[in-house]
């Protein structure tokens, strides 16, 4: 099920970015004193009294501005707000209300989104007075926040989770599995859901972006039953996109949350570029399931080592992601196509495992034993007892005597013993470090 999504949108400079990272806990977005600087959405999930949901940060919406960058800032906003549930339209108290603010409202009111005001830039009591002109830009109460100090943050985000819809589960049975299609324009998406349907069931074209939404598309296959989802192809950024095309990486972003895995597709023909990067790393971040599959494999010129060179180096630009197997095929020619579904049936496996405790304990205590931690100041990290605490993706808890003492190298290894006893090939697997308290 797709998370709900807030994007946070305004003219350049009212502080989005800093008010984002407040959210999401982490310097994700560029923050500077300087108007434009954020130049593409990001995206982030987020959670807020027990509400999760997705947080975009747009660029600022310049009216009048007609340079390419601006372009594409207004459009890549547009576009948030049309994927959007509930919108947070922040203005600045120090400059008041504005002309493109007024012109920023009506782009809100048209797109008829539940909207929550938000007034950045009252650092202290002395400056509410500022609000009040807010009034008139017809979004009801402003709320005044202060991204700097942190201030009225809360408040905002309980007006924002009290407008968001309650998503409906999309009616498939738990036995289906979900597989996301994702990859930059013209890497063979649609032409990969044919090849596997045996039938023209989407648009196939080699003009980039052809696909313009995600497509759920049900199958069955040696009994197992699966749900196709292939979206619009992601495209580098700072590129301007055409209003018709209505393309967004929002519907991509949608598509990964609803998946149980995901087909990263590269292009063969091409290789590994940054962009390809990016879009591995969203489906990482989501914590899903995760294949390589590289694509046009009829195309490339081999002999016995192309493939093994090609894998080396998916590894070197894929650091983050080593647990992800790499499936090389042809959507056009169906070669080595009969290997794609049973890699898919056992990273969904591996997905969904839940290790029993004592197992795990075991796997983690002879691991200590054969490297133990190292001391900090004279004192040493003590790992108590560990635990499975959730599936999709396997999300281990280690309780510790101080969590502060964990080094991320320790917890790497610990990740790379507990892989090397259960396997987890395909799926992330989320190591949390807790103190151990007296109701544990």
């Amino acid at each position: 099920m797709a998370r709900p999504v807030i994007a946070i949108v305004g003219r350049p400079n009212v502080g989005k970015s800093t008010i984002f990272n407040r959210v999401v806990g982490d310097r994700l977005a560029i923050v500077e004193d300087k108007p434009g600087v954020t130049r593409d959405r990001l995206y982030s999930p987020g959670e807020w009294n027990g509400k999760a949901f997705s947080i975009v940060d747009t660029g600022g919406i310049e009216i009048d501005g007609e340079d390419e960058i601006m372009k594409s800032v207004r459009m890549q906003a547009e576009l948030a707000i049309e994927e959007a549930d509930v919108i947070i339209f922040m203005c600045d108290a120090k400059s008041g209300v504005t002309h493109a603010d007024d012109e920023v409202a009506q782009m809100l009111f048209r797109s008829r989104k539940p909207v929550v005001l938000a007034v950045n830039k009252v650092d202290n009591l002395n400056r509410m007075d500022e609000i009040y002109e807010f009034y008139g830009l017809g979004f009801g109460e402003p709320i005044a926040i202060s991204g700097s100090h942190g201030l009225g943050i809360g408040d905002m985000l309980d007006a924002a989770i009290e407008k968001l819809p309650e998503l409906e589960d999309d009616g498939y049975d738990d036995d289906v599995i979900r597989v996301a299609l994702i990859g930059r324009p013209n890497v063979g998406k649609s032409s990969l859901v044919n090849a596997l349907l045996g039938e023209e069931r989407v648009i196939v074209s080699n003009v980039a972006g052809t696909t313009r939404d995600a497509i759920d598309t049900p199958f069955e296959r040696d009994g197992q039953r699966y749900v196709l989802i292939d979206t619009a192809g992601m495209r580098k950024r700072g590129k301007v996109y055409e209003s018709t095309e209505k393309y967004s990486v929002m519907r991509a972003l949608k598509a990964i949350e609803r998946a149980d895995v995901v087909l990263v597709l590269i292009n063969g023909e091409e290789g590994i570029i940054e962009q390809d990067k990016h879009i591995a790393g969203y489906a990482h971040e989501a914590g899903k399931a995760s294949i390589f599959v590289v694509n046009k494999w009829d195309v490339v010129d081999k002999d016995e080592k192309t493939m093994q060179e090609f894998t080396q180096n998916i590894r070197d630009h894929f650091l983050f992601m080593t647990y992800a197997p790499i499936v090389f095929l042809s959507a056009k020619t169906k070669q080595r196509l009969h290997k794609l579904l049973p890699v898919v049936n056992h990273v969904s496996e591996q997905h969904a495992m839940r290790i029993q405790t004592h197992l795990l304990n075991d796997v983690v205590s002879d691991a200590v034993a054969y490297n133990p931690p190292p001391t900090d100041k004279g004192k040493r990290l003590k790992i108590n007892y560990v635990t499975q605490v959730a599936t999709k993706p396997p999300t281990i808890v280690i309780f510790v005597n101080n969590p502060e003492m964990m080094h991320f190298s320790y917890e790497r290894y610990l990740e790379n013993k507990i892989r090397a006893a259960f396997d987890f090939e395909g799926t992330p697997v989320r190591l949390f470090t807790r103190k151990k308290s007296d109701e544990d």
